[in-house]
């Protein structure tokens, strides 16, 4: 729930402040960026803390080697990926690039909801809310990219 919240308060935030007279966020784009950035930083920073971090590596799918280096890894790209959505000249590109890694991480969340794998000790998000999620983080990345 987090990840959506703040996904769609950081756009509602952002783009009150760009219609307050911010120019650089007075538009949807700038601000679903900013969205998606804050989205990331949220989801990225549960790779690094400890009980999430232990919850992220349960998520891998048993066939995935190295599941710690898997977290880390994503942790990193999404972080990466956070900061280049702010950045004008490879938002575009961090964009594409953060859609294309909630692709091949979903595996991970379908596998976690079939395993009944805990998150902080509650059930992971069952699969059709998740994959109803996921469509909708996907296409507002595609958004951001367009």
């Amino acid at each position: 729930m987090a990840p959506l919240v703040s996904l769609i308060g950081g756009f509602i935030v952002l783009r009150l402040i760009g219609l307050a007279g911010v120019d650089a966020l007075d538009g949807w784009q700038p601000a679903l960026r900013g969205g998606l950035a804050l989205m990331f930083t949220v989801t990225a920073s549960a790779h690094f803390v400890p009980a999430m971090r232990r919850d992220l590596i349960a998520m891998v799918p048993p066939s995935l080697p190295a599941p710690g280096l898997l977290v880390t890894v994503t942790g990193v790209l999404e972080l990466a990926g956070a900061v280049g959505l702010l950045i004008e000249r490879t938002a575009t590109a961090a964009a594409i690039a953060l859609a294309v890694l909630m692709v091949v991480m979903f595996p991970a969340n379908v596998s976690a909801a079939r395993r009944q794998v805990t998150l902080l000790g509650k059930p992971a998000t069952p699969i059709v809310r998740r994959s109803i999620e996921q469509v909708f983080y996907i296409a507002a990345a595609i958004a951001a990219s367009l």
